[in-house]
């Protein structure tokens, strides 16, 4: 964390020792342990809330990017259902009609009357 090498530390101590007095120092360093600790834990929580607020703001990305590709599908399965109404209306119409009904996806071809009768008195004979 601190780029302190052994040295420095040890010069550190011996100026605490001379300001503070050899009877207070022990308490003063448990003190400052103590703050560290705190410190520490403090640091430890921050890190943990920015990671928090990050995988929040990734998953809200996600449900946005999934709610999309849900419209995306309903749409797609609405324009396929439509589709298939109007071909089921096109085959009622047809049947309804009389006519002999077209497979699905394809055109009838167009046909005279006359050749439609000339079938049906051909079936009778």
């Amino acid at each position: 964390m601190f780029d302190i090498a052994f040295s420095e530390l040890v010069i550190i101590a011996l100026v605490a020792l001379i300001v503070v007095g050899p009877e207070r120092l022990p308490k003063v360093a448990r003190t400052l342990g103590h703050l560290f600790g705190r410190l520490q834990r403090y640091v430890s929580q921050v890190k943990t809330d920015i990671s928090r607020e990050m995988e929040l703001d990734e998953l809200r990305k996600l449900k946005g990017s999934m709610e999309d590709a849900a419209r995306g599908l309903e749409r797609g399965f609405q324009q396929e259902v439509r589709s298939a109404e109007g071909e089921v209306r096109k085959l009622e119409q047809d049947l309804s009609a009389g006519a002999e009904p077209t497979p699905l996806g394809q055109e009838r071809p167009a046909a005279d009357e006359g050749a439609g009768a000339r079938a049906l008195d051909e079936k009778k004979a």
